[in-house]
């Protein structure tokens, strides 16, 4: 019983929700700000899904229904178990061996779902947009790795909480070469998981409108927007837990700001770059990204 609590509020669903929802609306405020605009209300982010959920829901007739109504909620699902699995290693520091894989895994069927959901609308535009999805996540998922068996070397573990403890008692993995590196590879690789500018393809929105998204409407494309809300919650502590201590050995204030930071970094590089062309972004991600992940890993067999 005080496992599906947890799962469900706290470190869970409705605590991912409204952490995800105030950390989207900073960044949505600082753009406005940049902008020269005012910039939503905080509760912005939760009216908006809301709003969604009180809509119609409109199938398309050549549309595959079940992979068309199935994939929003694995999506959400399987950022609901990651991030109760994240968060709880991090406040807790309970786990078992190989929840790192385990997480891994989880982060990556978002993506897959948002494709699928692109191809099983049956419209054109939707399409292109689940096949720049699939090719960027080829593109991405190698200097993702790469940069995580940093991490990984360094501690001799695949358990997340060990690589938190390792961080405690020798120093945060980004104050030193090979982790920094790393901290920046993971850093671009998750502006492009969470679709965020310069790698927002798949859903450009002077380009393909909304791309896989194109044919979702109320409750199910409500769930769409839930994942990008709850990703705000689950990545920016992903990358402080695996380069930047997390929230263990300092105080929550502290552990805060390492979080908000993060997300100051994901609007500061989406404010300040244009959106690339699908064969520009894989460019990044195969004959730079990957050269760099590369170099953090030998580094660290290194002893840097």
């Amino acid at each position: 019983m005080e496992l599906i609590i947890k799962f469900l509020i706290f470190p869970g669903g409705v605590f991912l929700i409204l952490l995800g929802g105030v950390l989207s609306w900073l960044d949505r405020k600082i753009t406005a700000r940049i902008q020269y605009r005012v910039g939503p209300p905080w509760y912005q982010p939760f009216v908006d899904i809301v709003k969604l959920f009180g809509k119609e829901t409109i199938i398309p007739e050549s549309a595959s229904r079940l992979l068309f109504i199935s994939t929003p909620l694995i999506g959400v699902s399987a950022l609901f178990i990651a991030g109760f699995l994240l968060w709880n290693a991090v406040i807790s520091g309970s786990g078992f061996i190989g929840d790192t894989i385990v997480l891994i895994y989880l982060l990556t069927i978002p993506s897959l779902c948002l494709a699928v959901a692109g191809f099983a609308s049956a419209n054109p535009l939707a399409s292109l947009g689940a096949s720049r999805e699939i090719k960027l996540l080829l593109g991405y998922e190698l200097p993702f790795i790469l940069a995580l068996l940093v991490p990984i070397l360094k501690t001799g573990s695949i358990k997340i909480s060990d690589i938190i403890n390792y961080q405690i008692q020798n120093g945060a993995f980004i104050f030193s070469i090979s982790g920094f590196l790393a901290f920046i590879s993971v850093l671009l690789v998750v502006q492009a998981k969470m679709g965020l500018v310069p790698f927002d393809i798949a859903e450009a929105e002077t380009e393909i409108i909304a791309g896989p998204l194109i044919e979702y409407s109320g409750a199910l494309l409500a769930m769409f927007k839930l994942n990008k809300l709850i990703m705000f919650a689950i990545y920016p502590l992903f990358i402080t837990t695996f380069f930047w201590q997390g929230f263990s050995g300092c105080n929550i204030i502290i552990g805060l700001l390492k979080i908000i930071v993060v997300v100051l970094l994901f609007t500061l590089i989406r404010n300040t770059n244009p959106r690339l062309r699908i064969d520009q972004a894989l460019r990044f991600f195969w004959m730079r990204l990957s050269v760099v992940s590369l170099i953090s890993v030998i580094l660290t067999l290194g002893g840097l």
